[in-house]
Formats: structure tokens, sequence, C-alpha cells
């Protein structure tokens, strides 16, 4: 036999070996277990928490396209390790569930509607208006963009006054918008909580509440919950009278009220 073909076939047993050992019912039950004891999301990996622009996101969205067609210890091993430098990135700083932030939800009134008569292309010119103008007010507010959802928008704010400049400066902005005669109004909610993070996104009651309470506001309405309207200075804004949301889902004591500028 050819000297060649006895190092392929050396080299094709070895790589069967590693196979093996890689897809092994035990070496995947330690790497389980690994995972499970290692500080942060033993889940990480997944579509949710690889969403962000962070270092572990953007490796372990590289990883997570490498899986291979079977069961792989080495893959998750490679996950594990990724899993904690996520995690020991969130407690140097950029925390999970103990940082207070003010959320904020506000999607267009009517858009849908008006979408199916106009058609795509105009839909899609509204918007990026629509989205080039709140990404403007966000930022010069000191807001954070955490998602798109369609016609509507989810950011976070390090204060409820922050959040409340960057409505009324979006609100204020879009006033002059108009695409094929639909000019565009948004509905605002905003609460305060600690949401739980995960990868680039934030999830949990606090959350919901948020977008219960945008779901509840009018068109141009800015609605907040009285947690974060108790952070408001009240020379500067003008704060209604409180009423509970009744909406499924929401907690039963949240209270909210609709705010302008004063």
């Amino acid at each position: 036999m050819p000297e060649g073909e006895r190092e392929r076939r050396r080299l094709e047993r070895i790589r069967e070996m590693a196979v093996r050992a890689d897809s092994h019912p035990a070496a995947l039950r330690a790497t389980a277990w690994l995972r499970s004891r290692l500080p942060g999301d033993s889940r990480f990996g997944d579509a949710l928490s690889t969403a962000g622009r962070e270092g572990p996101q953007v490796l372990g969205r590289r990883v997570s396209e490498l899986q291979p067609d079977r069961a792989s210890a080495a893959h998750e091993l490679g996950l594990g390790m990724l899993q904690l430098w996520q995690e020991l990135s969130e407690a140097s700083g950029r925390g999970r569930g103990d940082e207070r932030l003010t959320i904020l939800f506000a999607d267009l009134v009517g858009f849908s509607s008006w979408a199916l008569d106009a058609g795509d292309e105009e839909a899609v010119a509204l918007l990026r208006l629509v989205g080039a103008a709140a990404e403007e007010a966000f930022r010069d507010a000191g807001g954070t963009v955490v998602k798109r959802l369609g016609d509507g928008v989810m950011a976070t704010f390090p204060s409820c006054e922050q959040a409340l400049d960057a409505v009324f400066d979006l609100r204020d902005g879009l006033a002059g918008v108009e695409v094929a005669g639909y000019r565009p109004r948004m509905r605002y909610g905003i609460h305060s909580g600690r949401p739980r993070r995960l990868g680039g996104d934030y999830f949990g009651v606090d959350v919901n509440a948020t977008a219960r309470i945008m779901a509840a506001a009018d068109p141009d309405q800015v609605l907040v919950s009285n947690r974060a309207c108790a952070e408001l200075d009240g020379g500067r804004f003008k704060v209604g009278r409180d009423k509970r949301l009744k909406a499924p889902g929401a907690p039963d004591d949240l209270r909210v009220s609709a705010v302008e500028r004063a």
C-alpha cells in the first residue's frame, strides 16, 4: 500500500475516533453537567441569548452556526466558555435584572390597514422616516433602541424623564411627516423596573407590563406607570389622574397616568 494511502487511512481512523469520543453519551452528559454548574445562562447559544452585539453574543452566533449534524461535546464546551464570558461581562457592569431602567414601547396607530392600500414601497418609506426620527430622539435623550417590532420599537433609558424627553421630541418630529396621505401617530407606554437581560434583549414582568401600558394608550398619548411617575420632576411634566390598568397579563396593582409637558 502506498505511503500516502496509509497516512490517509490513519488520519481517517483518528477522525472517526475523535467523532465517537465527541458524541459519546458520557462526554455529552459531562458537558451538560458542567454547563449547568457554570455561572450564567446554561442555554446560551440560542437565538435569544446571542441577539446582541457584544463579544460573547457575536461569537456565540458563530459557534452556533458551526453546530454539526450530531450532538457534540466540543460544541457545547465552546458555548459553555462563552456562557461564562457573558456572565462575567454582565457582572462587570452590564448586569441582568439588577439594573433599574425605564422601558419604552411605542408603535404606529393605524399603520397596518394603511399599508395594505399604500403598498410595500410607501410603507417602507414611512418606516424609514419614522425609524430615523426615533433613533435620533432616543439617542439624543440618552436612550438605547433594544429592538424594532414591525411598526413599533422598544427602547430603554436611564430615567423616566429621559424617556419622556425622547417621546416628546419624537412626537414633534413626526408632526410634519406624511407619506401617501398617512400622517404617523404613535402611542407610547413607559414603565420603570429591573428587567432581565438576555443577550441584547430584555424580558420579564416589567417588559410585559410596559407593552400592556402602550396598548392601552390612545394615538399620540403617553401613558406612564405610577412607578415611573414617582421619578418625575413635577415642574417639567403634567401628570394626569392615575387609573388602574385593566389588561390581561398586567400586574393587579399597576396604575398609569397620561403625562404631558408642563
